[in-house]
């Protein structure tokens, strides 16, 4: 009995030693309560949660009057069930009304934001929304639409109440099984529907006077900036101030993707530690130089308390989205620990700014931004950490120095952040690190700084100069995002993982970089097995959409698509997960369907398949069941079809989503779906066709006669 009990408190006697370097794994295990949440199969009902308040409550008792050894035990439970719980207020928090059919009609709302959609269409989301006949109880808070059409009858702007005729639906869940999920994201955003419209926005009312006035001050700047600056620099310099990146074009974006630049244009931890930290260091040396104040104020704390004042207007003018909520969290906390006498940048202050963010907004957990900016971070301060110790102060020469932390950063940073982007986008660039080298200097020695004295100089009507030296600087980095972008292999399309790929990276390099010791190295097998199984992630033979309006099949050229055009949005994103670079209409070209647009004819997996759609796909149902086995149709059916194949339609669809097949030796079909939960954001589960079971997939073909060959 001794020696089970001394092999039971092994572990926590352990832990002992290691106590002062755990508070860094308090995040990591919040973050596992939330991703927990997230991926539970039903809503949660008021008994679990009662459930978790009360371990909670059992895990205070137990830290408090219980033996000090099993604090960190304690405390490991005790942040799992916060993250649970703050993910399942946070959902009940933001729950609004989602559209639950498709709506043509008019449509009035309040401009909040403007912005580009991916086919490089002006958009606009509205609130204090008004659908006709539709009750305020059922209308959605926030709904987005995409313009279309003739438009430019008047300048849009924030706050102005405008009115159109629309085309609307909920927004859209995963295009394939383990995709992203727009339908969860917008959910958070209380955006209840997403659709366009062909016919002229009108103003129905001007802004009123304290309506949206940050978003009308943002906009303000925003016109300003690109008045004095044209072209992408212009527009790029005022996306850089105010967040807006309407005004950037399609292929500048595509640019700065191409050579790992887009995140110069997302404003998150870079911009905000540049400005902070010009600020930071201008006050700090420019009081240094005034004996009287510099003997009487503690200039490093007024820095400090001038910094974060500029940080918070910055996040106010750049209209407070996740990335640079976050980043203005890290640099609160950074300054913070300045105030207080703390070590600014340390592996404690970047735990402190992740909890507080998971906390608050849980759902940020799961997208790519939380993910890199905090990988970034967490690789610097453990880079710089090490090098510190092994490299003795004053032994790289003064004047390397500046290319060396440009290099080493963009290294570091690269490393921690390019499976996260491979994963999320299937894109590595190939350059990614020279332009980083060529264009990252510029940001922090000429863009930020000149944007810091443009928004002095402004009132007095001399930002003039600043603008032009912001200008020619986002002038430069477009320019090296083109000619990067350019060069042959700068980008390689990836295969995405399966969903377990990236937890298991993480939490292994979480402890090789978090744990103490020579144990630390145990983290890198799940690194190697992680990227072992990405290695060996089998795509879909077969995918399915959920309209059954577009098939796609595996094929000796890669995926073949049943249409060259339509649902481009889903074909771009199973040509993306594939790590295929070619587009829709490539895609529709290659071998694998035969026949008519109307009626297309593959086969996989020895089984004879028919995709019909259109008006008449009800008449055609009877002939292709004579040849085929398995019949998609991209339409409702008003009756049950024929007996001798199975039928795949509308009404199957909204019940499983969109479907994705892959091939046994046996025959048949392993089958995943789409929808798989029955959560806030999914709503109500809807029954499937009776006639229809998935698990006939799983069989081989009954056709009463030989398998052709495939």
């Amino acid at each position: 009995m001794g020696r089970v009990q001394a092999l039971f408190q092994r572990p926590f006697i352990a832990l002992g030693p290691a106590r002062g370097g755990l508070f860094a794994w308090v995040p990591v295990l919040i973050a596992v309560g939330v991703a927990l949440w997230f991926d539970l199969p039903e809503e949660p009902e008021g008994w679990f949660y009662a459930v978790m308040v009360a371990v909670l409550a059992l895990a205070a008792l137990l830290y408090r009057f219980g033996p000090e050894r099993l604090h960190p035990l304690v405390i490991a439970v005790a942040c799992v069930v916060l993250g649970l719980l703050a993910a399942g207020a946070r959902a009940h928090l933001v729950a609004a009304p989602v559209l639950s059919f498709r709506y043509y009609g008019p449509v009035e709302g309040r401009v909040v934001m403007i912005d580009r959609s991916q086919s490089d269409m002006l958009r606009v989301t509205l609130d204090n929304v008004v659908l006709s006949g539709v009750s305020p109880a059922r209308t959605p808070a926030r709904v987005r639409v995409s313009l279309h059409g003739t438009q430019g009858y008047f300048d849009i702007a924030p706050g102005q109440v405008v009115v159109t005729t629309a085309h609307l639906s909920a927004p859209d869940g995963p295009v394939e099984p383990g995709g992203f999920d727009f339908r969860r994201m917008a959910f958070f955003d209380q955006l209840g529907a997403v659709g366009y419209t062909r016919v002229p926005v009108l103003l129905l009312a001007p802004a009123a006077a304290n309506a949206q006035w940050i978003n009308r001050v943002r906009a303000q700047i925003r016109a300003g900036v690109e008045a004095q600056v044209a072209g992408d620099p212009g527009a790029f310099a005022a996306a850089l101030v105010t967040g807006d990146r309407a005004g950037i074009s399609r292929a500048a974006q595509d640019n700065l993707r191409a050579s790992n630049l887009a995140h110069l244009l997302a404003i998150s931890g870079l911009h905000m530690a540049l400005l902070t930290g010009f600020i930071f260091a201008t006050m700090r040396y420019g009081l240094a130089l005034v004996p009287v104040l510099a003997l009487r104020v503690n200039s490093k704390k007024l820095a400090a308390v001038c910094a974060l004042a500029a940080g918070a207007v910055y996040l106010a003018l750049s209209g407070g989205n996740v990335a640079t909520e976050r980043a203005f969290v890290m640099v609160a906390v950074i300054l913070g620990a300045v105030l207080f006498d703390r070590r600014a940048l340390s592996m404690r202050s970047v735990a402190l700014a992740a909890c507080v963010l998971l906390l608050a907004q849980p759902e940020t957990l799961l997208e790519p931004g939380f993910q890199m900016s905090f990988a970034a971070t967490v690789a610097l301060i453990a880079g710089y950490g090490a090098l510190r110790d092994r490299v003795p102060h004053g032994r790289i020469p003064a004047w390397v120095m500046p290319v060396f932390t440009v290099v080493f950063t963009s290294l570091l940073a690269g490393f921690a952040t390019a499976p996260i982007a491979a994963a999320h986008f299937n894109r590595v660039a190939g350059y990614g690190l020279i332009a980083n080298v060529l264009a990252v200097p510029v940001m922090g020695v000429a863009v930020m700084p000149a944007a810091v004295l443009a928004g002095v100089l402004a009132p007095l009507g001399l930002e003039g100069p600043a603008l032009w030296v912001m200008g020619k600087g986002t002038a430069w980095i477009l320019g090296v995002a083109g000619t990067v972008a350019g060069w042959d292999g700068a980008v390689r399309a990836v295969p995405t993982p399966a969903p377990f790929v990236l937890p298991i990276m993480a939490l292994g390099a979480l402890w090789v970089i978090l744990w103490q010791g020579y144990g630390r190295f145990a983290g890198l097998v799940p690194v190697v097995v992680a990227f072992a199984l990405w290695g060996m992630s089998e795509r879909p033979a077969i995918l399915i959409s959920s309209d059954g309006k577009l098939v796609g099949v595996e094929s000796a050229d890669g995926r073949a698509l049943s249409a060259p055009k339509g649902a481009g949005f889903i074909a771009k994103q199973w040509l993306e997960n594939d790590g295929d670079l070619a587009d829709q209409q490539i895609a529709a070209t290659r071998t694998g369907f035969d026949g008519p647009p109307e009626q297309r004819q593959f086969q996989s997996g020895g089984w004879r398949i028919v995709q019909i759609k259109g008006k008449a796909a009800e008449g055609q149902l009877a002939e292709a069941c004579k040849i085929a086995d398995l019949v998609v149709v991209g339409a409702k059916l008003a009756a049950q079809g024929p007996a001798q194949c199975m039928i795949i339609d509308e009404v199957v669809l909204r019940g499983t989503g969109a479907l994705a097949l892959w091939p046994k030796a046996a025959g048949g079909f392993k089958v995943a779906k789409t929808k798989t939960q029955n959560r806030l954001w999914t709503g109500p589960a809807r029954p499937t066709n009776p006639a229809f079971e998935l698990q006939k997939l799983a069989n081989p073909p009954d056709r009463g006669g030989p398998v052709p060959d495939q």
